[in-house]
């Protein structure tokens, strides 16, 4: 299963501002090329900061883009998984991530629509690609194993496999499905091989709450591989 990078979706053409550059240049830089934010770059091309639109009604005292700017900047490496720096855009709550490389400098830009696009499936093709690559493919397992439920890109997992470690391997997988922002893990296990013991109810793995819909039936928790 092939997750894009977020170096194979990012802009490489960026639109971005230096410390010295003037407030009404800001404005201007933003209305001109239509969005929302832009980063802010030290003489090394090195990312200093972001400013957004939110910057600019909160800072009418500001007269260049290092007072306007948020610090320090939330960045990712092109390296990243998309689904990974989908989540983090998430979490910061931002619009779009500076994409820098080893050494900090400016590369790129990842908007949330340049994210969005790998997202766009439907639930059934997430449904059918864990079932048929997951379950099926890398485990080995009969198609009917376990129920596979998607809503709104969240996985649920149901039923009863042969061993206890095959359900840690089919959530970790499953998250590298592109389009699944959670999984919700109920499955359970008929060995325990990972132990002495030999039947089991229902094996939880770690989980963590997410924002975002629930899966059918799901309390909102989602496990992270």
């Amino acid at each position: 299963m092939k997750t894009r990078t977020v170096g194979e979706v990012m802009t490489s053409e960026v639109v971005c501002a230096s410390r010295q550059t003037p407030f009404d240049d800001v404005v201007r830089l933003l209305g001109r090329h239509r969005i929302s934010g832009l980063p802010v770059v030290d003489h090394d091309d090195k990312v200093v900061g972001v400013v957004s639109g939110t910057d600019l009604t909160h800072g009418s005292v500001a007269t260049t883009a290092e007072e306007l700017m948020t610090t320090p900047a939330v960045t990712v490496h092109p390296e990243q998984r998309v689904p990974d720096a989908a989540r983090l855009m998430e979490r910061q709550n931002v619009d779009r991530l500076p994409v820098v490389d080893e050494e900090d400098r400016l590369i790129g830009i990842a908007t949330r629509r340049d994210l969005l696009r790998v997202f766009l499936r439907t639930d059934e093709e997430i449904r059918r690609q864990v079932i048929d690559e997951v379950l099926v493919g890398a485990l080995g397992l009969p198609a009917g194993a376990a129920a596979v439920s998607v809503r709104d890109g969240m996985v649920l997992l149901e039923g009863r496999l042969r061993h206890r470690g095959d359900v840690p391997v089919a959530v970790r997988l499953t998250w590298r499905v592109e389009g699944v922002i959670g999984v919700v893990n109920r499955l359970g296990f008929d060995v325990d091989d990972c132990s002495n013991g030999s039947a089991g109810p229902p094996e939880a793995v770690p989980v963590s709450p997410r924002k975002g819909p629930s899966a059918p039936g799901s309390t909102g928790q989602a496990g992270r591989e």
